[in-house]
């Protein structure tokens, strides 16, 4: 057993912690020793989003003292950044094991700072608590979930004022307050129960008219009230306020997937909490087939994420991916508002860079100015406050099943995207058409764009390395051609360059670094390396397209787009 290692949980053995800490500690040390070694061979990385990690005890785990140290180093930031001021603080939690507990941890460590704290009374989904941030004026936000990981996992999101997560300076700082707790003993753990006060229905009721507001066609829900809607929470915090929010659009005929309408951290139904995996929708599926359903929906635990079914020019029931679910919900809000004479001349749309091009280019046919930025909501939250006063912005979206619409909230919203999409479907079926009808004519106009992802998981102490190693080797030795068509830019989010590979021309990409890069290729096919933030995966984004001339030809050039992406995945040897 490594020396440190063992020094280290010693330390918990002989230090200020539980009873119940210190025998798990100890039986790790007599029985265990490559749990204790996981359990101890690193601090968890409080990193630019927060603390997410598998539960237990150890500092590579969450657990009440990772996630105390963590609260401590971010409250002394908030300390220093508003000094003599008062601080308040918005605390919120899904349905994950320990995730309440974490939550009343993380109060009683802000309050016996002396912040003002505003913790919502039972789990509520994350947007409500982006929501929150802003309307009731704080300065932070927590929020205690693992989002859509399994259920060994258990997190916590860092929020700042605007009600986005932390973005520079912010998230670089808080991380050095963090790192500098070096104790439990410098945590302040109790004594500030004053500064606590309990929210719950009011904030609810202010939220869902928010969502309310976003809705174009009301008229329409109400031609179509009766549409057919499956819904399910997939054990998570989605059933507090989804029926709400349908209801609230005018929406009578919602049926929920009552096998997963209770919230539970251990999720019995599914291996994997997210509605990205078809077997995590299949009691959905099933329900949505017997019911004869227009449209079926899911959310993750924390509500962020949406996964739609629905019957595709077959008839047959399909689960749209992240970026069709994406493409559909802005060119609805594009074209809708135009046609209902609310469009602004100054409408901004924000996507980002592994997301599918076609919202490109369904913004540019309708003048609309369209902004691509990094991976996750927190960079377009940063963008909608950068361009705040001067332009409007409308809807903002990435692949990974997350929409964020409307400007009264900064992160990814599956509440009010599953309302909308419902909207999307009753203003089509008022035509005589499905959503994938839909789908299929912006294909015709705008281009056929297809998209795929796979990740490969490296875990434990080596998986980073590998996952280093493998970014470090196309970095400095890009492919020259994938699927015998030539690579001709490279775009490296690290460094921060562009560059022509024909020529050798560079140029600056005016973005925040990120360990991503891109490879486009002569035929316009685009493939991205990005190492996941808060999981030990590396995932490769691929997105070819091609001219779809009618309708019929619709399943042929569907077949030779997939085959494409299969050929990039075996030249790239990614399978």
């Amino acid at each position: 057993m490594d020396t440190v290692i063992l020094e280290k949980a010693r330390s918990w053995v002989n230090g200020n912690y539980d009873a119940d800490t210190k025998n798990a500690v100890q039986e790790l040390i007599n029985h265990h020793p490559n749990e204790l070694m996981e359990a101890f061979y690193r601090n968890l990385e409080f990193g630019t989003g927060g603390l997410r990690g598998i539960m237990g005890v150890g500092t590579n785990r969450m657990n009440k003292y990772t996630v105390g140290m963590a609260t401590q180093g971010f409250a002394n930031y908030l300390m220093k950044t508003y000094p003599n001021q008062t601080i308040r603080v918005a605390i919120a939690h899904d349905c994950r094991n320990n995730s309440r507990f974490f939550a009343e941890t993380t109060a009683q460590v802000f309050a016996a700072n002396g912040i003002k704290v505003f913790l919502f009374e039972d789990l509520r989904p994350t947007p409500e608590l982006s929501f929150a941030v802003r309307s009731l004026h704080c300065n932070a936000g927590v929020v205690c979930t693992a989002s859509h990981n399994p259920k060994e996992y258990n997190g916590y999101k860092a929020y700042w004022n605007d009600g986005g997560q932390l973005v520079p300076p912010h998230d670089k700082n808080v991380i050095k307050e963090v790192e500098a707790i070096q104790s439990i003993d410098d945590v302040k753990w109790s004594g500030g129960n004053a500064n606590i006060t309990i929210i719950g229905a009011e904030m609810d009721q202010q939220y869902l008219k928010m969502v309310k507001s976003l809705s174009v066609y009301p008229e329409v829900i109400q031609q179509q009230k009766d549409l057919k809607i499956v819904y399910t929470p997939i054990h998570g915090s989605g059933i507090k306020l989804v029926p709400a929010a349908l209801s609230a659009f005018g929406f009578t005929n919602v049926h929920i997937v009552e096998e997963q309408a209770t919230p539970d951290g251990n999720f019995p139904t599914v291996a994997y909490p997210n509605p990205e995996e078809s077997e995590t929708m299949r009691m959905g599926l099933e329900k949505a087939k017997a019911l004869d359903a227009d449209i079926l929906l899911g959310t993750d635990p924390d509500a962020d994420r949406v996964g739609v079914g629905v019957k595709n020019h077959k008839g047959e029931w399909v689960l749209m991916n992240g970026n069709q679910t994406a493409v559909l919900a802005f060119a609805y809000l594009i074209e809708a508002r135009r046609k209902k004479g609310i469009a602004q001349p100054n409408d901004m749309v924000i996507t980002t860079i592994v997301t599918t091009e076609m919202i490109n280019e369904v913004a540019r046919q309708n003048n609309v100015a369209c902004y691509n930025v990094l991976t996750g909501f927190k960079w377009i939250a940063e963008l909608i406050k950068e361009k705040e006063g001067k332009e409007n912005y409308v809807i903002g979206g990435e692949e990974s099943f997350g929409l964020m619409i409307g400007n009264q909230i900064r992160d990814k919203d599956a509440i009010s995207a599953v309302a909308l999409l419902c909207e999307m479907a009753a203003y089509e079926k008022q035509q005589g058409k499905t959503l994938f009808d839909k789908l299929i004519e912006l294909y015709m106009q705008y281009g056929f764009y297809y998209e795929n992802l796979i990740s490969i998981t490296k875990k434990g102490m080596d998986g980073q390395k590998e996952i280093a190693a493998m970014m470090e080797g196309y970095r400095s030795n890009p492919p020259k051609s994938i699927n015998n068509s030539q690579v001709v830019t490279l775009l490296d989010y690290e460094s921060q360059k562009g560059t022509n590979l024909l020529t050798g021309e560079q140029w600056a990409i005016q973005l925040p670094k990120s360990n991503v890069l891109q490879f486009i290729t002569k035929d316009g096919s685009k493939i991205s390396a990005r190492p996941s933030g808060t999981e030990p995966k590396i995932k490769f984004y691929f997105s070819v397209h091609t001219r779809l001339p009618n309708k019929n030809e619709f399943d042929k050039k569907l077949e030779e787009l997939k085959q494409k992406i299969s050929g990039i995945i075996a030249s790239m040897q990614l399978s």
